[in-house]
């Protein structure tokens, strides 16, 4: 393995961090502070607790989430549509370098700066709310799977897009929308019988549920279908990403 090509990749993603500094760390964090004190402050005051937990703090574990989802996603997006933007990505695939050792690089970079930015979250939140981790291995596993999942996604994503607007569309119009109705804000058991068997539909309730439960010991879903979802989802996006470097499917756009 190229592990010098990996560390060059690596580093030159997180380098980028630092120069978009306002766009990468704070402005989420920022966003995501509006969103506790707006929901907490304004739904709070009507659900006083979900499951026997406080409002406030039941939302944190789907706040975390949903940040960490569209970081990641939005970073191992960029992080690859920029140099088939630019042209360099013809460097990359001239160099003897594996797809395997290019998705590492990549989407290790966009995990870690979504684990970074969620990490400030969790303990920002800790200051409006008292927080209990019941299973902390359990919080870093999924932590750490949905960072990476969405990362590779996100690099599905960069690849397929060959404009700005295909950069955002997924992200703003499929990923967000499930994060909201995926239980970011509520418990599903509050819906209709018949909206609950609809939501067990959408992916990111499971990637939720399963954080929420290393919390609370709560979840919607139990906690060995959370954790079998989220890794089918894993080794869906690493099947796909395999398929593109084996076909050249738009590398070259």
């Amino acid at each position: 393995m190229n592990f010098q090509a990996i560390k060059a990749i690596y580093f030159y993603e997180m380098a980028r961090t630092g120069r978009t500094l306002m766009q990468s760390v704070i402005s989420p964090v920022i966003s995501t502070t509006l969103y506790f004190v707006v929901f907490g402050a304004a739904i709070g005051s009507r659900i006083s607790e979900v499951d026997g937990v406080s409002y406030g703090a039941f939302i944190v574990p789907g706040l975390i989430m949903l940040s960490l989802m569209t970081q990641s996603l939005s970073n191992a997006a960029f992080g690859i549509y920029f140099p088939k933007f630019t042209g360099t990505i013809y460097e990359i695939l001239s160099a003897p370098v594996s797809f395997f050792e290019i998705t590492v690089a990549y989407v290790g970079a966009a995990a870690t700066k979504a684990v970074f930015v969620g990490s400030i979250i969790f303990v920002t939140a800790m200051f409006f709310v008292p927080i209990e981790v019941q299973h902390p291995a359990w919080m870093v596993t999924f932590f750490l799977l949905t960072a990476t999942t969405f990362a590779l996604l996100g690099f599905i994503i960069g690849i397929w897009a060959d404009t700005f607007e295909k950069l955002q569309f997924v992200p703003l119009l499929i990923v967000t929308p499930l994060a909201f109705l995926g239980g970011s804000f509520y418990s599903i058991s509050m819906l209709p019988e018949i909206w609950q068997k609809v939501t067990l539909a959408n992916p990111v309730v499971y990637l939720i549920s399963g954080f929420r439960w290393s919390f609370y010991g709560k979840a919607d879903v139990s906690l060995a279908l959370s954790l079998s979802m989220t890794l089918l989802f894993l080794v869906i996006c690493l099947a796909i990403i395999r398929w593109i470097f084996k076909t050249g499917y738009k590398l070259k756009a």
